[in-house]
């Protein structure tokens, strides 16, 4: 199913990642997004009312503000 703040964002669309930490879940069932820059790490995760991200969405334009207004707009 397509995540309610990834609403409109193509796959492949840019995102700005600042610095090179990032999270491995345990429970993989929460991962809702990866990227692929060198190595496959996780990007998003998701459950329930819980949307977290890796990136900088406001540094991210075009899909960083869709983003933003997506998630403005959910109503988990």
């Amino acid at each position: 199913a397509e995540l309610p703040c990834g609403k409109g964002i193509p796959d492949g669309a840019r995102f700005y990642f600042v610095h090179s930490y990032f999270a491995e879940p345990a429970d993989q069932g929460c991962v809702a997004a990866t990227t692929d820059y060198g190595v496959d790490f996780t990007s998003v995760v998701a459950r329930d009312n819980i949307f977290a991200l890796q990136c900088h969405p406001e540094k991210s334009s075009p899909a960083g503000l869709v983003m933003l207004a997506n998630f403005v707009a959910w109503k988990p």
